[in-house]
């Protein structure tokens, strides 16, 4: 495999990821990325971005060895998910409904990059500290004018991804007119790993759950408001924002984890639906560079790592004497992928429009849908195992 080069553009998980997975397959794979050094975590000081990992990521992180290098007193265990709707609407998730342990794990996204980042260092994957700019037929330009061999050039530079832009691969962008709100939360009650998400007709708020700290109960806020509501909230100076954000989560929540404190800075990104083609000859899209969901869910970087296991399977199991940057290669991934991001594209954007629509009589019939649907536990056990990223052939 050694004679045929793959180049990951894109330093985040996902490429580091994916870099790491092929290095360990024997692949000769290299970086290409700004090489952002991060000092090692402090206590009580947390990643301002963090993530849901499902049991599927969580088995390919520990199949590619990283699970057990990251710090265990900085991942929280979910065991149950409480869902508030509009209108009364409830809905209960326990791992237990499905004979499991844990429904998700939250993590740090400078937790991961840490440990992959020292795994990398250990298979003495090459890392280019640059950024892309050109590619002519196996050759890549760099800013700084270097020329790297790609027998295959795989995009995980992002949603903004010049990768893609350079390759001509077909790209759609629905923007839904609202921002993710970010940030952690000191909180007067204990999370006991629940997480717990409200549905509240213009904006969806769910609270995630972290360490404790020195100051008590912690808890990551990933709040989808409208870009107005986000940019009123963003505009004013931090000890109003941190009271006015205080009493809107106060309203929202019921008191459900008492009062509710910022603790961190507060981040806005924006909300978008996206999709592309995936592959073109001699380049492949991963993550962010692919598809982007609403974050509802939190599936964004697990769809990420689904596509990384994907790729380097697809890679592994290819004819010896075919390239590694063959379409027809590349085709078996992009058609693999197409089902379940396909699937996770229309269920949070169908979701994300239910819960948009005021009208009684949907605000009626989709509360009272919640609470019926709290009543059924196969149903229930089928939401599980979604949200696990466990396939019907993959149960017990």
């Amino acid at each position: 495999m050694k004679d045929q080069s793959i180049l990951v553009c894109g330093g985040g998980i996902a490429g580091m990821a994916c870099a790491l997975g092929l290095a360990r397959k024997a692949f000769d794979v290299q970086i290409l990325a700004p090489d952002v050094q991060r000092p090692p975590p402090e206590t009580d000081t947390y990643h301002p971005r963090v993530y849901a990992i499902s049991a599927a990521s969580q088995r390919f992180l520990s199949e590619q060895g990283i699970w057990d290098l990251m710090e265990q007193r900085r991942l929280t265990e979910v065991t149950a998910m409480e869902l508030y709707g509009d209108g009364g609407g409830t809905l209960q998730l326990e791992a237990w409904q499905d004979a499991r342990d844990t429904l998700t794990w939250i993590v740090e996204s400078g937790e991961i990059e840490r440990a992959l980042r020292q795994a990398l260092k250990v298979y003495g994957v090459t890392w280019h500290d640059d950024h892309f700019a050109d590619r002519e037929a196996d050759t890549v330009i760099t800013k700084n004018g270097r020329r790297l061999k790609a027998d295959l050039l795989i995009g995980a530079d992002g949603g903004r991804s010049k990768v893609r832009e350079q390759a001509g691969i077909a790209h759609q962008l629905k923007a839904y007119g609202d921002s993710g709100l970010v940030a952690h939360l000191n909180a007067e009650v204990a999370h006991q790993g629940v997480a717990m998400q409200w549905f509240t007709g213009d904006s969806v708020l769910a609270l995630l759950p972290l360490p404790d700290t020195a100051e008590g109960p912690q808890v990551s806020m990933v709040w989808s408001a409208s870009d107005e509501q986000a940019a009123e909230i963003m505009g004013v100076e931090h000890a109003m924002q941190a009271e006015q954000l205080s009493r809107q989560l106060q309203a929202i929540t019921g008191g459900r984890l008492g009062k509710l404190k910022l603790r961190s800075t507060l981040h806005a990104f924006p909300l978008t639906l996206e999709k592309t083609a995936m592959v073109s000859a001699g380049v492949a899209l991963v993550s962010d560079a692919a598809h982007r969901v609403h974050p509802l869910a939190g599936q964004g970087l697990n769809l990420g790592l689904g596509d990384v296991a994907e790729l380097i399977q697809v890679l592994v199991a290819k004819p010896k004497h075919v390239g590694v940057g063959e379409l027809r290669i590349l085709e078996q991934y992009r058609r693999a992928r197409a089902e379940p991001i396909a699937a996770m594209s229309f269920a949070t954007d169908a979701l994300h429009r239910l819960f948009k629509v005021q009208a009684v009589p949907v605000v009626w019939a989709r509360n009272v849908g919640m609470s019926v649907l709290n009543k059924v536990p196969f149903l229930k056990r089928q939401l599980i195992a979604n949200a696990a990223g466990i396939s019907p052939r993959d149960r017990h």
